[in-house]
């Protein structure tokens, strides 16, 4: 009830500021976000896994209520946020605009049908562009992966996170509205027909394989705030799990790929 009132209540100062009604992408994606938001040892452990890789001027595509964004600003990274719902801009703005090193806080569509004419003014504007947990609800990714590389200057650095096995699709996914899972090798598949060249791949978190069956075999469809907690107090051992595994397998894979210079 109360995510319901919180909705309702950004919907309308969106429509004061926009002159529009508009909602979050989707309730379920919004009450994930939340209580993943309060998951503060994991979230960390997803910036560090990807930070090294980031650097100059970054953008950050799918921000949403800023999970990971925060981390980046908390490090004094030059960044700039974006998500393509204005609910979430608003909640960006409202959360981050004091940090000196924010950098912007735009609307971005990587599946705009004429993308390179709507975004003209931020071509090549970008040493690292990043998403994590997004490429996976669009329907054509190879236009979002191209459409990535039109914002990078030439030699940058474009990560990717995205949840990994077809195997593990589950009533969640299609709640949170995924298209499709993937693995290190499609995901790099796709990197590498749009002409990039692969600098790291692996896969992260594997102790969060097993959480997410747990949640497949009760079909669920939100991520439960008891069970996040839980886990979150498990990163630890998550880690060393990893490590162990030598990141060959995880609930996520995670690709660095460089666009190539002209």
């Amino acid at each position: 009830m109360v995510s319901e009132l919180c909705i309702a209540l950004l919907s309308i100062i969106s429509f004061k500021k926009n002159n529009l009604f508009v909602n979050p992408a989707d309730n379920i994606g919004y009450k994930s976000l939340q209580v993943i938001a309060h998951a503060d040892r994991f979230n960390r452990w997803m910036f560090e896994s990807i930070a090294p890789f980031a650097a100059g001027n970054i953008l950050e595509i799918g921000s949403g209520i800023g999970n990971l964004s925060r981390y980046f600003l908390e490090h004094n990274y030059h960044i700039t946020l974006s998500d393509i719902d204005p609910v979430y801009t608003h909640i960006l703005h409202q959360q981050f605009s004091r940090f000196r090193n924010l950098q912007g806080i735009m609307q971005i569509d990587l599946q705009h049908k004429n993308f390179q004419l709507e975004y003209a003014s931020l071509k090549e504007s970008f040493n690292t562009v990043f998403y994590l947990n997004v490429l996976e609800h669009l329907q054509d990714d190879n236009l979002a992966v191209k459409n990535s590389l039109y914002l990078l200057k030439p030699g940058g650095t474009l990560i990717i996170l995205v949840p990994a096995y077809p195997i593990l699709y589950s009533r969640m996914d299609k709640a949170l509205h995924h298209v499709k899972r993937y693995t290190k090798k499609s995901l790099n598949k796709l990197l590498s027909d749009n002409g990039t060249t692969l600098k790291n791949s692996f896969y992260f978190n594997a102790i969060g394989i097993i959480a997410w069956l747990y949640g497949k075999l009760l079909r669920l469809e939100t991520v439960p705030k008891k069970e996040m907690n839980f886990f979150d107090k498990l990163v630890p051992t998550s880690k060393f799990l990893d490590s162990l595994l030598m990141k060959k397998m995880g609930l996520s894979v995670i690709s660095i790929a460089q666009k190539m210079n002209r």
